[in-house]
């Protein structure tokens, strides 16, 4: 509980190692979020639902991909896109890591099919 209390804000996207948040950052709340993300070396899972942007398949790992640029955009890394399309509404919670001034990456990452679809 310490370590929860000193490293999500409770109503934030953002839960130590692997707990999802109960409230979802969404693509028109990610930028703020992303700035006050914790300052940790701890694994930090963040949640995010919106539609997907983008879905490819390299043969070995799947990348979805949440939110549309200029904005930031979030990329979910797994295994599968279980038959995922762009503009699906899906729940993304995973290892977070910011990779760039517009960039995020979840690894590892589970997807769903949001039930806001």
């Amino acid at each position: 509980m310490a370590q929860e209390q000193s490293c999500c804000d409770p109503t934030g996207p953002f839960r130590p190692g692997e707990g999802y948040a109960d409230e979802p950052a969404t693509c028109e709340t990610i930028g703020t979020w992303v700035d006050r993300a914790p300052q940790t070396d701890a694994r930090i899972t963040l949640s995010i639902v919106g539609p997907l942007s983008a879905v490819e398949f390299d043969g070995t790992l799947a990348y979805l991909v949440m939110c549309e640029q200029p904005g930031v955009q979030v990329m979910c890394v797994t295994y599968s896109t279980n038959g995922m399309q762009p503009g699906n509404v899906v729940l993304f919670g995973g290892g977070y890591k910011r990779v760039g001034d517009q960039q995020v990456m979840l690894d590892p990452c589970l997807a769903s099919v949001s039930s806001q679809n």
